[in-house]
């Protein structure tokens, strides 16, 4: 059985209770019984307090009972962030005290503030504060309202984070003096919607705030809203409609009006830039593009100084390195066409910790299995290779048995979370700063679903790709070309979107994944390196300089002195947004 629904006057009832109103200090009691008269026989003025400066014995002064509930230190004292209005209540408890009853609290209130009191239930009671005129109500479970019960004074309405699906409900009776509604944050969707933002229901409205819902109807929500000729302010950030590219214009030269949107003032220079834009509503294309650019990654740990020395006949064993990140799939099911295979799991590469002091005479040698899994890309087009882009990663299998079984081996951060595909970069060699140049405009037609994507954010990973070769003579032996690509995934964290649906232009980041690389590789890079541009000569005399004190005591130096850099990568998301009516003109027509 359910609860019953908790009203807006029982949680109004149950906040005065909590003032304790009528308790020590404030209300009547031992504490200043003589200032007040016998309550036998009583003549209406004698309810007045008695102009006294002595109390009884046993009793408090007003000056001390007030400072009681005044002082920060005070057991007594209100709660951190009490409103005004309660502070005035605790008050007026301790100096007037038989004033408080029912008929006084109705005619005294002008604002009440019930917020995330979990009440669900607009009740008729709240007719009995004649006078109200603001009423907040936000952070609740409300899901419709009954507007007969709102008091006709109300000027200011406030619904934030509830659950209503439909204004529908507030035009039934709507309080005809309201100026601002606010019902941001909450499940406003549907076409209809514009139906209920005319002047048919709110006359004398100069505010209005419709954030974060689903609103998609971008052209019928500016029909209503050039009906409400009082309307300045207007907060429409967070919908999807807020994400197509001439959503700013296009609102702008609609209503003639506004001074404000989405907590920016309107200049008069955008409205001479979108001059005209709003006439070209049936050229509007319902979709939203996003330009993903992929900078420069740092921090990467060569790995292949990590193997043994390949032998005449192979296997050459390739590193390369990419970028992936999740993104929503559009409509078309961009990418679809290219492939990708299972990787072969292995274990991480050993800790370098262990290695000695001295550089050794070949690479230490890698761990048989690791722990690290994913998925490798087949071959990208050529076209993509030259733009620096690479196609989105499918999904694996098509079988679901199959998918099943390989699951628990794939590393979940190689794994798209639902409704999105992976993106991948070019691969690229390993080198102290691996420049990866990727753009990649998205154009979304699910606004709905991309503006949940962009709440949740997307996920970045630094992908490494190890790969066996033969000899450019002999063909990988039959038991080696089997292997897939081993990947391992060098870091992997999240980013932040939500910006994007606050008014961002774009979202620029460089996220770091901490420090891969240790003293030791470094020192063998650097062997690898310098042996490859000196021969063998220059690394007899390392070897030999090493062993004498002068190169000891340089070691020394360096070590003290030794900061890797961390594995970092930069990355941004744009929202493309047309600044004046030719430039978004040129970006209406689907």
């Amino acid at each position: 059985m359910e609860p019953p629904a908790l009203t807006v006057s029982a949680a109004v009832r149950e906040h005065l209770r909590k003032l304790c109103l009528h308790e020590f200090p404030c209300g009547t009691g031992s504490w200043n019984k003589s200032r007040f008269l016998p309550q036998t026989y009583r003549a209406w003025r004698e309810l007045i307090p008695r102009e006294e400066d002595a109390v009884g014995p046993g009793e408090e002064t007003v000056d001390a009972l007030l400072g009681l509930v005044c002082s920060p230190h005070s057991p007594w004292a209100l709660l951190e962030g009490s409103s005004a209005e309660d502070r005035f209540l605790r008050e007026l408890a301790i100096q007037n005290p038989l004033m408080l009853k029912d008929s006084f609290f109705y005619t005294y209130f002008r604002s009440l503030r019930v917020v995330d009191k979990q009440v669900s239930l607009v009740d008729k009671d709240l007719l009995k504060f004649v006078k109200l005129e603001e009423l907040v109500l936000s952070a609740n479970q409300i899901k419709e309202i009954d507007t007969t019960n709102l008091p006709p004074t109300l000027k200011v309405l406030e619904l934030y984070g509830n659950k209503m699906t439909s204004m529908e409900c507030l035009c039934t009776h709507p309080p005809p003096r309201l100026q601002h509604l606010g019902l941001g944050h909450n499940k406003l969707l549907g076409p209809l919607e514009s139906l209920y933002v005319t002047s048919d229901y709110w006359p004398n409205l100069i505010s209005l705030d419709l954030s974060f819902n689903d609103l998609t109807d971008l052209q019928g929500m500016v029909s209503g809203l050039q009906t409400l000729q009082r309307l300045r302010l207007l907060v429409l950030q967070g919908n999807p409609l807020a994400l197509v590219p001439c959503y700013r214009g296009f609102i702008i030269d609609g209503l003639s009006g506004l001074c404000v949107l989405d907590d920016i003032t309107v200049a008069p220079s955008e409205k001479h830039l979108f001059r005209g834009l709003s006439h070209s509503g049936d050229l509007l294309a319902h979709e939203a593009r996003l330009v993903v650019t992929v900078g420069h990654v740092r921090g990467v740990l060569d790995s292949s100084v990590l193997d043994l020395e390949p032998g005449p006949q192979g296997p050459f064993i390739t590193y390369s390195y990419y970028v992936t990140y999740e993104f929503v799939e559009d409509e078309e099911g961009e990418g679809d066409e290219y492939g990708r295979v299972l990787a072969e799991i292995v274990k991480p590469l050993p800790s370098t910790e262990q290695l000695g002091e001295d550089i050794p005479k070949e690479p230490i040698k890698e761990a048989e299995d690791s722990v690290g899994s994913g998925l490798a890309s087949q071959s990208q087009s050529r076209e993509l290779e030259e733009s620096g882009a690479s196609a989105p990663l499918p999904r694996p299998m098509d079988s679901a048995e199959e998918q099943a079984k390989l699951r628990p081996r794939l590393d979940p951060r190689l794994w798209p979370s639902p409704g999105t595909v992976l993106f991948s970069t070019v691969r690229k060699p390993w080198s102290d700063v691996i420049p990866c140049n990727y753009e990649m405009q998205h154009v979304l037609k699910d606004l709905v679903r991309l503006k949940a994507f962009l709440l949740s954010g997307t996920t970045v990973t630094i992908v490494e790709e190890k790969e066996q070769k033969g000899s450019k003579k002999k063909e990988l032996r039959k038991d080696l070309r089997q292997d897939p690509p081993v990947l391992r995934v060098l870091g992997s964290g999240p980013v932040d979107l939500e910006p994007l649906l606050s008014g961002e232009p774009f979202v620029s980041t460089v996220c770091n994944f901490g420090v891969v690389r240790t003293l030791e590789t470094d020192r063998l890079t650097l062997y690898r390196d310098s042996k490859k541009k000196k021969g063998e000569k220059a690394k007899n005399a390392a070897l030999e300089a090493r062993k004498s004190k002068t190169k000891l005591s340089a070691a020394s130096v360096y070590e003290s002195d030794y900061r890797p850099d961390p594995l970092t990568v930069e990355i941004q998301i744009q929202l493309i947004q047309g600044h004046s009516t030719e430039e978004a003109l040129r970006m209406l027509v689907p």
